[in-house]
């Protein structure tokens, strides 16, 4: 990226921060409940109807609000106001992916829509939305243990049924998250936005249907740029970027997700073993590979499903060369409708000639934060690395109102030679001396449990 590239960038559309304090207004209301509007929930009730007012949803939305003034509302309204809050959140979303496009000039592929299956009938569907309905009345701040063990039968409902399985891990995130601070009127900051974004989702999921996954098969060249390993108490996920040269010419930006269940103790490069049912992708991470691909299906948001077996490790792939040469071409993916947030923007970039400074990466005056807390504690990626380096990839990503960039490899002059550092380096297991010796020491936890877990079974 050069400098005036970043300046474009760093100049926020018009419209955005207007739109993000419409909906930080309504999730402030949120926290406080719907049961007593007071002057400033009514306020922030009132713009979130006015920024939506030239749209299909001004009649829906401005009904709802003034329902919410006689003191009562039922699901079909609060449902106005979350699709309100999404469509504000999507054009948001896409006026940023625009202003990516346009400074980078990169091209991005136009949304296709899947075929919805009918709503699910019946109480299922009504018993989530009742209690979103609650949720929403009493406000974050109201939320006890009563009111979030009411959502268990419902929750255990939705996990019988296959075709619901993404409202059950929506809702069961929440409850947890919610069961886990309780009581919420004792917390010193309530995570409005996420608590509002997972209502607000939940809540819209619970009209629709079925989906049917739109995606192409696709057979070509994999080339990797970096992973982003998310990581949680109970589960692990990598997210691979990478661009795939496809048969017939086509070059597109792709996702690879891959994810395993974990405990909380397994932490660090032990990370990776839970990854094993995946060894040729993890392979072309640590040597820097690409992978022929057959047949794997390209989702019209740009994920690319991941079966190991049907890929071939290939010769070896520079990713810095693959950004350098490749990422202007090739052709980015459309968000689907429900994932049109800010928060979801990822985009790959390989940025040189700049010099790091206070947490910063800076190009001829123009400062993009890093996101140095997010550098992995299972590969190589250090700040300290970040400091001098020549060259970095990184995501792009918009956190609290600004980019910021996300690390994924550094390109280094290391006492005269050029040294390569990549979050995906220790992806078969870490190559630095004293990281394994420390290993060795402390012990393999993820034999340790495996272990433990087989003398379970077998009494």
């Amino acid at each position: 990226m050069l400098a005036t590239q970043l300046a474009q960038l760093l100049a926020q559309p018009a419209g955005v921060p207007e739109a993000l304090e419409v909906i930080a207004g309504f999730d402030a209301a949120l926290v406080h409940g719907f049961a007593r509007i007071g002057d400033e929930q009514a306020a922030a009730l009132a713009a979130l109807a006015g920024a939506v007012g030239g749209s299909p949803l001004a009649a829906p939305v401005a009904a709802a609000v003034d329902k919410l003034g006689t003191g009562s509302i039922g699901p079909e309204e609060l449902s106005a106001l979350a699709a309100g809050r999404a469509a504000l959140l999507g054009a948001a979303h896409d006026a940023l992916a625009a202003q990516v496009d346009s400074a980078l000039g990169r091209p991005r592929a136009e949304w296709v829509a899947g075929a919805a299956g009918a709503t699910e009938p019946g109480n299922l569907m009504a018993g989530c939305r009742s209690w979103l309905q609650e949720l929403a009345i009493t406000g974050w701040r109201g939320v006890d243990h009563d009111l979030v063990a009411a959502a268990d039968k419902t929750i255990e409902a939705l996990w019988a049924e296959p075709a619901q399985r993404r409202l059950a891990v929506l809702l069961d995130g929440l409850a947890a998250e919610l069961g886990a601070s309780c009581p919420v009127a004792t917390m010193a900051r309530v995570p409005a936005k996420r608590w509002a974004d997972l209502w607000a989702r939940a809540l819209l999921l619970s009209w629709r249907g079925p989906e049917t996954v739109v995606g192409t098969p696709v057979s070509g060249r994999l080339l990797i740029l970096g992973v982003d390993l998310h990581e949680h108490g109970t589960a692990v996920q990598a997210q691979v970027h990478g661009v795939l040269e496809a048969a017939g010419g086509a070059v597109h930006r792709v996702r690879v997700s891959v994810s395993a269940a974990k405990v909380d103790t397994i932490v660090g490069p032990a990370i990776w073993q839970l990854l094993g049912a995946h060894p040729r992708l993890l392979q072309a991470l640590a040597e820097h590979r690409a992978l022929e691909v057959t047949d794997l299906t390209l989702t019209a948001g740009g994920d690319l499903l991941w079966q190991d077996e049907r890929a071939v490790l290939g010769s070896a792939a520079d990713p810095f060369a693959t950004a350098r040469i490749q990422l202007a071409a090739a052709t980015g993916s459309a968000a689907a409708p429900l994932d049109r947030d800010p928060v979801h923007l990822a985009e790959p970039v390989l940025l040189e000639g700049y010099r790091v400074k206070d947490g910063a990466l800076e190009l001829d005056g123009h400062r993009l934060s890093l996101e140095l807390d997010r550098l992995p504690s299972s590969g190589p990626l250090t700040p300290g690395l970040l400091t001098g380096s020549a060259a970095c990839l990184g995501l792009l990503r918009w956190e609290a109102g600004h980019w910021t960039l996300r690390p994924l490899a550094v390109r280094k002059a290391v006492k005269g030679v050029v040294t390569d550092a990549h979050a995906g380096d220790w992806a078969c297991g870490p190559t630095d001396p004293k990281v394994v010796k420390a290993q060795a020491k402390s012990g393999d936890s993820v034999t340790v449990l495996r272990e433990r877990a087989g003398r379970l079974l077998r009494k």
